[in-house]
This record gives structure tokens, C-alpha cells and sequence, in this order.
């Protein structure tokens, strides 16, 4: 196995668990990997009236995840999820956030909640 196909599994594996984790936080997973031109998002969930884009990363340590979400990155998951929403028919009482989910080898995924704002 190549280090990219390696790398795209354990991408793969890490947004498995990250949409696991909120099930079980009570979010009901609207799409995986939601792509457009404007950008992709890897989780759109909603709980309630709030509609979550989730960037999950997945590194050696939780702080390089975390640092590992550049500016650039953050404004095209900005503009994806919104036209996301845009298409959503009840789209108008939808509150939306920007969320991460952190993981890194052998610990639990941390959940940050409202991460970034545009």
C-alpha cells in the first residue's frame, strides 16, 4: 500500500469514528464527504436547529489536529456548507456552526465545538 492510499484509509477510518461519536452526542448525520465547487465538507449533522459542519483530522497529536485546519481550509468549508444549507428546505430556522473533531492515535476523539467562525 502506497503512503496515499494509506493515508486516505485512515482518513476514511477517522471520519467512521468522528460521524460515531456525534450519533452518539444525539446528531443525526446529514452527509459524509459533501462535496461542491466552492469547497467539501467532511460531516454535515444536525441536532435540532443546528446544522454542524465538522472538519475531522486526524494526527500524531491532538494540538497538531487542531492546528492543521488552516484559514484558507476553514473558508471553503465555510462556503460549501453554506450552499449546503441553501438547499435545505427548512433552511431559514437552521442555525449553523463550524465544528472539529480531533483524533490522533489511541485517546478518545475531542469534540470542539464551534471551532471557527467565518
Amino acid at each position: 500500500m502506497t503512503a496515499r492510499a494509506a493515508h486516505l484509509l485512515r482518513g476514511r477510518r477517522g471520519e467512521r469514528l468522528a460521524a460515531f461519536w456525534l450519533r452518539l452526542q444525539g446528531f443525526r448525520i446529514l452527509a459524509r464527504n459533501w462535496r461542491h465547487p466552492a469547497g467539501e465538507v467532511d460531516i454535515l449533522a444536525r441536532r435540532g436547529n443546528l446544522l454542524v459542519a465538522v472538519e475531522v483530522k486526524w494526527r500524531a497529536s491532538l494540538d497538531a489536529a487542531a492546528e492543521s485546519i488552516l484559514r484558507q481550509q476553514r473558508h471553503r468549508i465555510a462556503n460549501a456548507a453554506a450552499v449546503f444549507l441553501s438547499r435545505q428546505p427548512d433552511a431559514a430556522k437552521l442555525r449553523l456552526r463550524f465544528d472539529a473533531v480531533l483524533l490522533m492515535p489511541g485517546r478518545l476523539p475531542r469534540h470542539v465545538r464551534d471551532a471557527w467562525r467565518p
